[in-house]
């Protein structure tokens, strides 16, 4: 990533949000695992989704965290799904806005939608419980 937007005010607003949300060890290996084709689009995202609309300030992060979980459940992109339900630990929205949301999945999206997520969230809080106990 060498292009002049990285040092855009919107990219370092995007890339604080970005770490806020995921974690810095996601973010970082995002980063380090970036190559020159995928470079512009870890850009896009940082800029975009993170600088852009992630950063506003009429919804908290829980609201979106929320929103977003719902539009990825709804959209299939189960990876997508199980890593913003691990960033729920820092975006305080909690398991049981997550049931809900989902359960807007199911009606406005379908069951099979809901399903999936559903079993994915399962494993994801079972994953973050196990960690919390060591």
């Amino acid at each position: 990533m060498t292009d002049g937007r990285m040092s855009s005010e919107r990219y370092r607003q995007g890339l604080a949000t970005r770490r806020s949300v995921l974690g810095d060890a996601h973010v970082d290996r995002a980063t380090a695992a970036a190559t020159a084709f995928d470079s512009p689009f870890q850009e896009l995202i940082t800029e975009a989704a993170w600088g852009h609309v992630w950063s506003r300030p009429a919804w908290s992060k829980r609201e979106r965290s929320m929103v977003t979980i719902a539009l990825l459940a709804a959209l299939g992109h189960d990876e997508e799904v199980a890593m913003h339900i691990r960033a729920t630990a820092n975006t305080g929205a909690t398991r049981e806005d997550i049931g809900e949301a989902l359960l807007h999945v199911a009606i406005y999206a379908g069951v099979p939608a809901a399903n999936s997520a559903i079993r994915i969230a399962k494993q994801v809080f079972s994953e973050m419980d196990a960690g919390k106990a060591e």
